[in-house]
């Protein structure tokens, strides 16, 4: 079966997030990322080259597409493309708003793709099932979001929601934010749940959304009271941040 151009057209769609609606679909790129996925999830179009299907197991594939280099760089959204691209079907988590005796994060507005990305991939490294979202947070399936979870997105639940109306119906749980007037982490008293919101590449959190905090936490730099950066990149501030929840649970 040949890459048509409709074929070709409705890959290069999935790059706005109003056709990944539209279909439920997403693009994966990368030998190590399809195979990652295709156990996992279903997979409507496999476009690779013949050495990748060589060693692939295609037998539960809506449709198999045999192309050479060149085909595939048409398709493809990567500076440099692999041998493999995958259209898959989107896993939607199931609705939960309970999360008193789990530790969540809750992202409020991230916007760059490659920290929601490495956020996502963090969450699954430290187990920390559940990530809720403002509705303009990063989409989970913009392509560069999912090149950056490296599969983490099929271990990790991501909730798109209203974020204030999420907190206030999770008032007696703790809710920590990260602020450059908080209090020290490492000196503060956290529990080993609760939700953790990290804010905006550039404005970090909201004031809607800071009235529901409970704990502000500061990642101290060293030594103290040295002259430094501004703030953390968002993505390296959670791993940090993750790290030491983790650590005293």
């Amino acid at each position: 079966m040949s890459l048509s151009k409709n074929r070709l057209k409705y890959i290069r769609s999935l790059k706005e997030k109003k056709y990944r609606s539209e279909y439920g679909t997403f693009v994966a790129e990368g030998n190590k990322l399809v195979c990652d996925l295709l156990p996992l999830l279903k997979c409507q179009m496999l476009v690779a080259t013949a050495s990748f299907l060589a060693t692939t197991d295609t037998s539960n594939i809506d449709e198999v597409i045999e192309v050479n280099d060149n085909q595939l760089a048409q398709a493809s959204f990567l500076q440099n493309p692999q041998q493999a691209l995958g259209v898959f079907f989107q896993q939607r988590a199931e609705s939960t708003e309970d999360v008193k005796d789990q530790l969540v994060l809750a992202l409020d507005g991230i916007q760059d793709p490659g920290n929601m990305g490495t956020i996502v991939r963090l969450a699954d490294w430290y187990g920390i099932k559940n990530i809720f979202c403002s509705h303009d947070t990063a989409d989970i399936y913009n392509p560069k979001v999912v090149q950056a979870t490296m599969g983490a997105l099929t271990r990790v639940n991501i909730h798109y929601i209203d974020l204030a109306d999420f907190l206030n119906k999770n008032k007696n749980t703790p809710v920590y934010g990260t602020f450059l007037d908080g209090k020290n982490m490492y000196e503060q008293e956290i529990t080993p749940h609760g939700i953790v919101v990290m804010g905006n590449e550039g404005n970090g959190i909201r004031p809607e959304t800071e009235k529901f905090i409970t704990k502000k936490l500061y990642i101290p730099n060293y030594p103290a009271g040295q002259e430094t950066s501004e703030s953390l990149n968002v993505a390296v501030a959670t791993a940090i941040i993750c790290a030491e929840f983790r650590r005293r649970s």
